[in-house]
């Protein structure tokens, strides 16, 4: 059994990874990772992540607004530093965590951003009010990934 967190975290991952066309390619994308659905609790999960069909020369995809924004979670480095140099107050690093400071309220926003951005130097984040907690993928990388970020805001 799969619970309902895991199968929206799977279904945001799929979506954002592939263009997918149809609700019935989601359901045959979550077949194959062992997960059977209905077409009604794909509609309201979908409903919930907020996916929206985008069209294009090629016909239509789903895609998952980034953020609450209503921009499209797109990896792309320029919208990461915008928001990093937008919400990051400070940087520090120690072992494989950075910890990021931001002004109050922005923690979350900044740190969502950083967990859709397609970084593989980062396992994922922790946010409070005013603070991220990135966790790198290397034992050793809060250094690298703190000089990467802080770049990333500078441009």
């Amino acid at each position: 059994m799969t619970t309902r967190a895991a199968r929206l975290h799977l279904l945001t991952t799929i979506i954002t990874d592939g263009r997918i066309r149809s609700q019935a390619e989601l359901v045959l994308a979550l077949a194959r990772e062992g997960i059977q659905v209905t077409q009604a609790t794909l509609s309201r999960d979908l409903d919930v992540l907020g996916a929206v069909k985008v069209h294009d020369a090629e016909g239509g995809y789903y895609a998952i607004p980034q953020d609450g924004t209503g921009d499209l979670a797109f990896k792309d480095s320029h919208r990461l530093s915008r928001i990093l140099s937008e919400h990051m107050a400070s940087a520090e690093h120690s072992g494989n965590l950075v910890v990021l400071r931001t002004q109050p309220g922005a923690a979350s926003y900044l740190a969502s951003a950083l967990d859709r951005s397609g970084l593989t130097s980062i396992i994922g984040t922790i946010a409070g009010d005013d603070t991220v907690m990135v966790v790198t993928r290397d034992p050793a990388g809060g250094p690298a990934v703190c000089h990467e970020l802080t770049e990333l805001a500078s441009k």
